[in-house]
């Protein structure tokens, strides 16, 4: 009997990242971006069905220079560069406890980020204030910063609030929680040889 697709207001649970080497419960509706146009191989890209909404899972080089709190905003800062930002405002820096990660045996410190970055998307002049949260799992053992960043844009006034987008809300932020508490690692061979 085959098993029936979820329904779409659940979770999906233990969902692929990196080809495998990670695993994580993504939000309702949510669609890998890597289906539409290309992603940096050390990232994986979601997007909202319906809002603007977008999650990222990144490996990036252990910023061994800064630590705690600053390498939150260190990496804060760097995304928003990437980006264009021509804003920045952090609104918060919090420890995240380790003991609700997932990945809590490798993540030497955690820390939740909570911020607005300025940007305009591509081929558009106006730039819109973007809520941005983000958690940085340090993982020294690997050499590597993981960061995750939800964008939660403001609502576009165009959205249509037909029947079938009603029936998708958009994302919270619980449902980053449960992104950045359930990301498990399957291989550390993704790291190289250690």
């Amino acid at each position: 009997m085959p098993a029936s697709s979820p329904r779409p207001m659940e979770p999906t649970r233990d969902y692929p990242l990196f080809g495998g080497a990670f695993s994580a419960t993504l939000p309702p509706g949510a669609l890998d971006v890597s289906d539409l146009r290309p992603v940096p191989d050390n990232q994986e890209v979601f997007c909202h069905r319906v809002t603007d909404q977008s999650l990222i899972v990144e490996l990036l080089e252990l910023q061994a220079h800064v630590q705690g709190q600053e390498a939150a905003r260190y990496h804060f800062e760097d995304v928003g560069g990437v980006q264009g930002a021509r804003a920045l405002q952090v609104d918060s820096v919090q420890p995240l406890l380790l003991e609700n990660l997932a990945l809590r045996s490798c993540c030497q410190e955690a820390w939740v980020l909570s911020g607005k970055q300025q940007v305009a998307k591509e081929n558009q002049q106006a730039a819109k204030d973007v809520t941005v949260h983000q958690a940085l799992l340090r993982l020294p053992r690997y050499q590597t910063d993981l960061l995750l960043t939800f964008n939660d844009p403001p609502p576009d006034n165009r959205l249509s609030l037909g029947p079938e987008n009603l029936s998708l809300p958009p994302w919270s932020l619980g449902d980053f929680e449960q992104l950045v508490t359930s990301l498990t690692l399957q291989d550390p061979n993704i790291f190289g040889p250690q």
